[in-house]
């Protein structure tokens, strides 16, 4: 019975408390999963790329008028891709903005999520260079090309199984 007891207690202590911003989209209908703050204690959500959207219409709507930043992790050879989001909430007379950061985990082998460049313009130039550096497809970006490699680079040079060539030949040297 005591050991039934401390499982429990343990399997308790393991649940990540969701935060008021995940407690605001979960009483409003919206799918995601809370997950462990960061150090600083902003409030991350995982959130199933079909769901991106909505969800971050309604955060916009909640009032997180800023995309301080998006990029990418690769989480190791084979391994998932995940495509990361920070918001705040600007306002004025705002002493310590609101955040929270978005995780979309992805596969390796078809990594797709919509485009949220519609919502946050800041999104243009950041997904782009996802898609180059991690090879992340950001579905609906108007302009979604390579930005830092050249257009006839092949692969995606910050995944972490990523081998780099000996030489790369100019095509168009001038």
């Amino acid at each position: 019975m005591a050991e039934e007891d401390s499982q429990v207690v343990a399997a308790e202590d393991s649940l990540v408390k969701a935060g008021p911003i995940s407690q605001w989209l979960t009483e409003n209908g919206f799918d995601h999963e809370s997950l462990e703050p960061d150090k600083i204690g902003v409030e991350i959500i995982k959130v199933e790329a079909d769901f991106l959207l909505p969800i971050s219409t309604a955060l916009y709507a909640y009032g997180f008028n800023y995309l301080q930043f998006q990029s990418g992790i690769h989480l190791g050879p084979g391994e998932d891709l995940v495509s990361v989001y920070h918001l705040i909430k600007v306002s004025d007379n705002a002493d310590k903005p609101e955040e929270i950061r978005i995780k979309v985990f992805l596969p390796r082998e078809n990594p797709r999520v919509p485009s949220v460049y519609w919502i946050w313009k800041t999104a243009d130039w950041q997904e782009r260079e996802t898609y180059d550096m991690f090879g992340i497809i950001y579905e609906g970006h108007p302009n979604l090309k390579r930005i830092l490699m050249p257009e006839d680079w092949m692969g995606w040079p910050l995944r972490k199984d990523y081998i780099s060539p000996d030489f790369y030949e100019l095509q168009d040297a001038y």
